[in-house]
């Protein structure tokens, strides 16, 4: 069986860390028992869960199907020939991610010559596989976009030579490259006027700053527009001809002084690609200049994309460029933005202009500010649809949107998620900061769940601490579509569990999500909030700050859980539970008590265990009058003990729950119910779970203290399987710790269990309690456990658990001694 990295063969620091620095993990066969050992560092790049349970046959297996039967024979020759090997083959990890890894091993000899162990080396090469990926890629890249350049481009070293010059410069300049090269390029273009160039390439090289200017250059007799770009060795330099645009802003000034005096905003564009980056501003008008607060030379050259802001509605957007492309005139109302961030509504008329009778050359936009009706129409519409705390869509606007994300038609397998989230403990922040921190949490969590999700994405507010997101459009494959959504919901995560500052109080918190994904094919708005209200509960039942998606059995279980309920309510009424005692025996063998544990005699199922509804009643609460009839039922039974000599010394133990013992009235109702039955205290011994550690512990130690200063015997549970804060043990006023028949069980197998047990036995001695250990179904279990000082048990080596009638012939067969 294959064990972890406690074997001096892998439990070294330096290979651990040197392990870690190299992507790698280690692995050995120790001879001849052919044990086969693995590093923390092997099982984490496998994505191994906890230790692996692979042996030397199975090693194999490991690796990718490609990759098998190569490794397999390399691992036989190396075991019977002492073959070294060094190969690059493929994992599969337990995750299913396919890995490029080496894998070495050699064959190690001792003294003798005489072969004791192997020893190998997995090492991850998916780093160094997208490094030789990516280098490949950015090499057909640049290659790719130097052929694509569609501008006249050359470079320059830093005394301005020309080192590079493709076609389109030469055709625009009229001479080949072996003309070009190796000359200035104020030279190449201006022999006669070269000061201005140099003046201006200089600044570029000393500022490592771009440059963009318009030059007359009197060798193609052109004006040209040079983008000049410092780089370590010199310029990048883009050469444009804009001789036509120079013409076409002389011919521009005739318009401007017609019509910059209207009060309608006037905007002229060449009538350009509709798509980035242009079509291209020439003319603006004073009442644009007046409303936008934008000069005309801010804008000529630029695009109307320098107005359109976050709200700025993409599909009305849309609908312009295709009425652009299709030569149309299109009238739209837009969400436009001022140089000065403010937003404004802008009615606007397009239409084509043919200038000249050359064709389409220019759009001609003349604009109206509508803000203030916009305004109105806008107040009356987030009344109606908006959350007033949070300015997030209300239920039901976000209803709205949900139903008609499952009404589009037009492609039905198109998925989306709708992602539930619920700020945990928010109830405690409210009322222990009160409900206007309470206010500003929210409203801080609506800004980060904005931040988080696309434009088109909704963020709603239900009511409370619930928010929902509906994301659409996550394409039509399920299993990328459930991907993007988890990406989401981490980002979600990620931000609300980002310290808050809450007025002067900083603020930690978590949130659960619930995700359900979903298209046109599917359920009801009303089916898919209810999963992922499920899917959200799911997240916090798994311990809060976690994401869960829905699946049909979530919707089963809480069917099959609610008639659970349901039956285990009826139960209580019908008396249909009863208790069951396991003897405990101490030192010389003699019965000194019992554990009462809970039975349900289902009237259609028989006798059900514990552990088929004690989760059930905890999760819905029944715990408590179930665990108070178990406490009244026992102390009943102590009653009837006392009264005979045989067994007047006998105790009593009895489990209690969390949510038992958190209840605020949980040690008055030990006390009343010790006080009705009028038995000693002392011989009622309470079994606390460790999950109790966990937090409040002032309050723990406080109610433990209670009980324990009014007798009643206080014991630990399953001691170590759970939280274990020994940090806390000093404090806690017990009387025994209970060692867990896990650990009992193979206590004579198992060295690491044999330890625990060890270990909790002097862990008991040390701070002066008692132990005992439950499940002992031998002999060699009882003396191992005696040798180490532990003389209480429990378990089927004495006796299973009775119902109260069989214990009491049981009791009658004891000898006289060992009551």
């Amino acid at each position: 069986m294959a064990r972890h990295s406690g074997d001096p063969l892998l439990a070294s620091a330096a290979l651990a860390l040197l392990e870690q620095a190299t992507s790698a993990g280690t692995w050995a066969l120790a001879l001849p028992q052919r044990q086969l050992l693995w590093s923390t560092q092997l099982t984490r790049l496998l994505e191994l869960p906890g230790t692996p349970a692979l042996d030397w046959e199975r090693f194999p297996e490991i690796f990718a199907p490609g990759s098998r039967e190569r490794m397999a024979a390399a691992l036989q020759a190396c075991l019977n020939h002492s073959t070294a090997f060094d190969e690059e083959v493929q994992v599969l990890t337990a995750r299913g991610r396919l890995l490029s890894v080496r894998a070495l091993g050699q064959a190690v000899h001792d003294a003798s010559g005489a072969l004791v162990h192997l020893s190998g080396v997995i090492k991850d090469l998916s780093a160094e596989k997208r490094a030789e990926q990516e280098t490949q890629s950015l090499t057909m890249r640049l290659g790719t976009t130097l052929a694509s350049i569609t501008d006249a481009f050359v470079t320059l070293d830093r005394d301005g030579l020309l080192t590079y010059v493709n076609p389109q410069s030469e055709r625009l300049l009229h001479r080949e490259s072996r003309e070009l090269l190796g000359q200035p390029i104020w030279k190449a273009l201006d022999d006669n006027r070269p000061e201005p160039l140099r003046q201006n390439l200089t600044a570029a090289l000393t500022n490592t700053t771009p440059l963009e200017f318009e030059l007359f250059c009197a060798v193609p007799g052109k004006w040209l527009e040079l983008r000049v770009y410092p780089f370590e060795a010199g310029l990048a330099m883009y050469l444009r001809d804009v001789t036509e645009k120079r013409q076409a802003q002389e011919q521009l000034l005739l318009l401007q002084t017609s019509i910059s005096r209207l009060n309608d905003i006037v905007l002229i564009t060449e009538a350009g690609a509709v798509d980035a980056p242009g079509p291209y501003i020439v003319f603006v008008n004073d009442a644009f200049e007046r409303h936008t607060g934008y000069s005309r030379a801010e804008v000529v050259g630029k695009t109307p994309r320098l107005l359109q802001g976050q709200r700025t509605q993409r599909a009305e957007l849309d609908r312009i460029r295709l009425a652009l492309r299709q030569a149309q005139p299109v009238r739209a109302e837009l969400i436009n933005y001022k140089k000065d961030g403010t937003q404004f509504w802008m009615e606007l008329d397009i239409v084509p202009v043919d200038y000249f009778n050359r064709g389409l050359t220019h759009w001609v936009a003349v604009a109206r500010d509508i803000t203030e009706r916009k305004a109105a129409e806008d107040e009356i519409e987030h009344l109606a649809f908006y959350d007033a705390l949070t300015q997030l869509p209300n239920r039901q606007l976000l209803m709205n949107n949900l139903r008609q994300a499952l009404s589009h038609t037009a492609n039905p397998d198109k998925n989306g998620a709708l992602m539930f989230i619920d700020l945990d403990n928010f109830k405690v922040l409210n009322d222990t900061r009160g409900h206007a921190t309470g206010d500003l949490l929210l409203q801080k969590v609506a800004a980060r769940l904005n931040s988080c999700v696309r434009l088109r994405d909704t963020v709603a507010r239900l009511g409370g601490d619930e928010f929902v997101v509906l994301l659409e459009d996550l394409g039509d494959d399920p299993q990328l579509a459930s991907t993007k959504a988890r990406i989401v919901a981490q980002k979600v995560l990620g931000a609300l569990c980002e310290p808050c500052d809450l007025a002067g109080y900083d603020y930690d918190g978590t949130c659960s999500i619930g995700i359900t994904l979903f298209n046109q094919h599917q359920q009801s708005v009303g089916d898919l909030l209810k999963q992922a209200d499920l899917a959200m509960y799911q997240a916090k039942a798994a311990g809060r700050n976690a994401i869960c998606f829905f699946d049909p059995g979530m919707q089963a279980l809480v069917t099959a859980n609610a008639a659970l309920t349901s039956e285990l309510r009826q139960g209580l009424r019908n008396q249909d539970f009863v208790l069951h005692y396991q003897p405990q025996v101490g030192r010389e063998g003699c019965m000194v008590g019992a554990e009462a544990l809970v039975r349900w005699r289902h009237p259609e199922r028989g006798l059900v265990a514990p552990d088929s509804f004690i989760t059930q009643a905890e999760d819905s609460g029944l715990i408590l009058p179930l665990g108070q009839w178990v406490l009244e039922t026992a102390c009943a039974q102590l009653a009837a003990w006392a009264q005979r000599p045989e067994t007047e010394k006998f105790s009593v133990a009895i489990n209690v729950s969390v949510r038992q013992f958190r209840h605020p009235e949980f040690v008055e109702m030990v006390m009343k119910a010790i006080e009705q039955a009028g038995i000693s205290a002392h011989r009622l011994q309470l079994e606390l779970t460790e999950s109790l550690l966990a937090n409040d512990m002032d309050v723990t130690i406080a109610k433990m203290g209670i009980l324990k200063s009014a007798g009643v015997t206080l014991s630990i549970d399953d001691f170590g399987i759970g939280y274990s804060a020994l940090s806390y043990l000093k404090y806690l006023p017990l009387d025994q710790l209970k060692i867990d028949r896990n650990f009992v069980k193979d206590v004579l197998t198992d060295p690491n269990d044999a330890a625990i047990a060890r270990t909790i036995i002097g862990l008991a001695q040390s701070l002066g309690l008692g132990v005992m250990a439950e499940g002992v179904e031998t002999e060699a279990q009882r003396d191992f456990l005696a040798r180490h000082g532990c003389h209480c048990y429990q378990g089927y080596l004495f006796c299973r658990p009775l119902p109260i009638q069989e214990l009491e012939v049981f009791i009658q067969g004891l000898p006289q001694t060992s009551v």
